[in-house]
């Protein structure tokens, strides 16, 4: 249950991770201009983010513009918005994984797939922090390293904006979200860690072992299909013996009953002709009846 609570916090935090590094990276304001110029038709306010500068007039007119060309960019701008397009992956990557891997889902096979898929998720998550992490770092340092010197002038210094900050959260949420993600199971974690410091003989052999083992189970199974199919033909074959057998015996025992009132019939005819013929003014046309009544029963 503690489990179960502590993935579906992760996967607030990496939600809310993924959206911070996905308005930071649109954001246009990575850094600001740090003075405001006299004049009241001077710009009041410069941005610069990693797509496009912006320019805030003190009449209201908001104007932008694209960075069209990308070699023209200095090296740690090239370097963020690298970094956290493929942050804005790895976290949405990890989104999809985390959804499988959580054990309050019903999807995304059994208990061992899930928490195999949960540490995905969390290394997705850690990955995507770290991306997140670096730019931000690096913009931040050349930031203050411009604005410290003092070979710039007032107007062309400019401090860490509000997108920067932004990038720091979201990196500590994904970060910890990943953390937390694998430490919710943690018998996946060792067993990843045990299967990368095994020597890659030793998996070679288990996959073969596995694979033998798979195919004798494979061949164990039909025949054990092979047999339950020979035993049904030979029940079925039983059956129809059975039932051949029982017709036999029905036939036999018509034919019997047959025989026996063929039989009750013959042994019946004799009597019926002598209670038929019996009289005593006719003689029975029967020669039994002869040495049993006398010439004057018949006058």
């Amino acid at each position: 249950m503690l489990s179960s609570a502590l993935q579906i916090l992760a996967f607030a935090l990496a939600l809310l991770g993924v959206l911070g590094a996905t308005v930071a990276t649109l954001s246009p304001n990575w850094k600001v201009s740090a003075d405001v110029g006299a004049n009241i038709m001077t710009a009041v306010s410069q941005m610069q983010g990693l797509w496009m500068d912006c320019t805030w007039y003190t009449t209201g007119v908001f104007s932008c513009s694209l960075k069209h060309s990308v070699l023209a960019l200095p090296a740690h701008l090239q370097a963020a918005r690298t970094s956290m397009v493929l942050s804005c992956m790895a976290g949405s990557l990890g989104l999809c994984l985390a959804a499988l891997g959580l054990k309050c889902t019903r999807w995304g096979g059994g208990r061992r797939a899930k928490a195999h898929t949960a540490v995905a998720a969390g290394g997705c998550f850690v990955f995507a922090g770290v991306l997140c992490l670096v730019p931000a770092s690096w913009f931040t340092s050349e930031v203050i390293t411009a604005f410290l010197d003092a070979s710039v002038p007032d107007s062309g210094k400019y401090e860490p904006g509000g997108a920067v900050y932004v990038t720091f959260i979201s990196a500590g949420f994904l970060l910890a979200a990943g953390v937390l993600f694998c430490m919710s199971c943690p018998g996946a974690s060792a067993a990843a860690a045990t299967a990368a410091a095994v020597d890659p003989e030793k998996l070679r052999q288990r996959q073969r072992e596995k694979e033998e083992q798979e195919r004798e189970e494979k061949k164990k199974k039909e025949r054990e299909e092979e047999e339950e199919r020979k035993r049904r033909e030979e029940e079925k074959k039983r059956k129809e013996e059975e039932e051949a057998e029982e017709e036999r015996r029905r036939v036999q025992q018509q034919e019997q009953e047959k025989k026996k009132k063929k039989k009750a019939a013959e042994e019946s005819t004799p009597r019926e002709r002598e209670r038929q013929y019996y009289s005593p003014s006719r003689a029975p046309p029967s020669s039994n009846l002869k040495g049993r009544y006398s010439l004057q029963d018949y006058v």
